[in-house]
């Protein structure tokens, strides 16, 4: 069970799909066939029932008939005139009255024989043994007209069935006449009367169209003469008054109803090929079986398909993703002839996602590969470059040997400020300092602008020696105090004083570079703040200085401007409280 779960999880979807169809499928006919084979048992019981009810009726009909008949014979018996003539015939003593006494009888049997289309005749035999016969006459020969007598006589004025033979098909009924008048019952001998009754007619009269009607008396066939089998076959199926059963007689099944008479003890088989009375119902269930046969196929078919278009364009994908994999990106990138138009569903927009993601990798790829090209030639010409920084530096070396020579310290004081500062900006290898090696940038940067604005620069550093080995971006000071002196100590002809200075406060570590200059407009501090408004010159800006302390240190920290007209101004520089390690 589990390494079959285990199979179906790593088939393929396709696989999958297919299999789950054809379960659906199978599932649904089974149950679908099921109830049909219920439906059609049911049906089968209630068509084997109405069968039986159609053979109940006909038998009952046939029954009737025959009562009729039989009641007439009764009826012929008790007829006063017959019993007078029949009498004047047994004590006559010439043959002229006992022939016109005959013809009356005849006469009056005439009577009786037209009432009934189904009797081939009636036949009384009066006490002298001459038959008076009315229809269709056959004559009784002598052994079966004493047995008829003897019968008779046994039965003493019941009626008597005697069935048909190879001679004679009419089945007969059997009648002893006796004498009586009113309550004198001398019971004289007066004859017997014979009704030949065509049991074929009524039988085909009263039987169901569909099939063939079988009457047995015992082991005694009474219709038809020549039946397709006999009682003995299917006897031991006849267990009840009346029911049905399917048997195979000679190779063919036959549906069998039957019902055995209270009256007569006869028994009547209405017998029906099954295929005839059942040949539609098995057509249907034929033709269902090969309806969903042909849906089942059909569906099948339909899911393979499906199944098919549903992975066709993952397989595509796979074998783009191979060949992304294997760095061919601009090969996944294109469509091949094979591939149709996508369609807009889930599956179209993961190929078209997956070929803009291929594209721009590819874009980025070859971008990239650009960059990397212009990287190499830029630190060529870096190398190059390296050249004139050094050709500057001896330079100055040469111009302070030359000043200490001469003993001009002020110029050698400067090209030494003016190397160390040159140093810092070109060197890139560390973006953190120390504020200690910061300072010495501002030291430096203060030498050169003291020779240059003498005694109209006030400068003053109050950074207390615990926060010296802080760190903080490059050259975050030295741009502050260069704008400080631009637009403090420029524009003025008088003493600026420039104070740079470290304190702690609740937001962090403060460095604040401020001086005593005009200040600014709250318009143009607005804009310096929102970064609209850049510094003049070409140094870095104070919006560049923030965003490298917010990238070394996060959003809460970085530039402070608080300024006013003629109050001067102040850049405050925010940095964590404690070291970050």
């Amino acid at each position: 069970m589990q390494k079959g779960f285990i199979s179906f999880r790593h088939m393929k979807i396709k696989n999958k799909l297919s299999l789950l169809f054809a379960l659906i499928i199978l599932v649904t006919f089974s149950f679908t066939f099921l109830v049909q084979q219920y439906a059609f048992s049911i049906y089968d019981r209630q068509l084997y029932d109405k069968s039986s009810q159609v053979l109940n009726l006909s038998s009952a009909a046939i029954e009737t008939k025959l009562g009729r008949i039989e009641q007439m014979s009764y009826d012929i018996i008790a007829d006063i005139q017959l019993q007078s003539q029949l009498l004047a015939i047994k004590n006559a003593d010439s043959e002229y009255d006992k022939h016109i006494l005959r013809q009356k009888v005849i006469d009056r049997l005439l009577t009786y024989a037209g009432s009934e289309p189904s009797i081939y005749s009636i036949q009384l035999m009066d006490s002298h043994g001459k038959e008076n016969s009315v229809g269709n006459v056959t004559e009784i020969e002598g052994e079966k007209s004493g047995r008829i007598k003897a019968l008779t006589s046994e039965a003493e004025g019941d009626n008597l069935w005697i069935y048909p033979d190879e001679r004679d098909p009419a089945l007969i009924s059997a009648r002893e006449i006796r004498s009586f008048n009113n309550t004198n019952f001398d019971l004289q001998y007066l004859g017997t009367l014979v009704i030949r009754i065509n049991i074929g007619k009524i039988a085909q009269q009263y039987s169901s169209a569909e099939g063939d009607l079988i009457l047995f008396s015992g082991e005694e066939v009474i219709y038809p003469k020549e039946p397709l089998f006999g009682l003995a076959e299917v006897n031991s199926s006849i267990r009840s008054p009346k029911g049905y059963f399917t048997q195979k007689i000679d190779g063919h099944t036959y549906f069998i109803s039957y019902t055995r008479s209270a009256n007569t003890g006869w028994t009547y088989l209405n017998i029906t090929p099954f295929n005839q009375i059942f040949e539609r119902v098995i057509f249907i269930k034929e033709l269902v079986v090969i309806v969903f046969v042909g849906i089942f196929a059909l569906v099948i078919l339909l899911g393979i398909r499906f199944s098919r278009s549903l992975t066709r364009p993952i397989d595509g994908l796979i074998a783009r993703m191979k060949m992304a994999e294997k760095g061919n990106f601009a090969g996944a990138h294109l469509q091949t002839v094979d591939d149709s138009p996508m369609s807009m569903d889930e599956m179209g927009l993961l190929h078209r996602t997956f070929r803009l993601m291929v594209e721009r990798i590819n874009t980025l790829i070859t971008e990239n590969y650009a960059n990397q090209l212009l990287i190499k030639e830029t630190e060529f010409k870096a190398l190059q470059a390296q050249i004139n920084p050094h050709f500057l530096y001896n330079t100055l070396e040469s111009i302070n040997w030359i000043a200490k020579v001469n003993k001009q310290t002020q110029i050698s004081n400067m090209v030494e400020s003016l190397g160390f500062l040159l140093r810092n900006s070109i060197n890139m290898k560390e973006e953190i300092l120390t504020l200690e090696e910061e300072l010495e940038v501002v030291r430096s940067y203060v030498t050169i602008q003291k020779y240059r604005f003498d005694e109209r620069l006030d400068f003053r550093l109050e950074v207390p020696e615990r926060w010296l080995s802080r760190k903080l971006p490059k050259l975050t000071l030295q741009p502050i105090l260069e704008n400080a002196i631009q637009y403090a100590l420029e524009p003025t002809i008088g003493t600026s004083r420039i104070v740079v200075r470290a304190e702690l406060s609740d937001e962090g570590l403060i460095l604040t570079v401020e001086d005593d200059g005009p200040g600014m407009p709250q318009d143009t501090l607005a804009q310096l703040r929102s970064g609209e408004m850049k510094a003049k010159g070409k140094g870095i800006g104070l919006l560049n200085i923030d965003e490298r302390i917010k990238i070394a240190f996060g959003e809460p920290y970085g530039i402070r401007i608080d300024s006013a007209p003629g109050a001067g101004t102040r850049v405050n520089v925010v940095l964590p409280p404690e070291e970050e390690e």
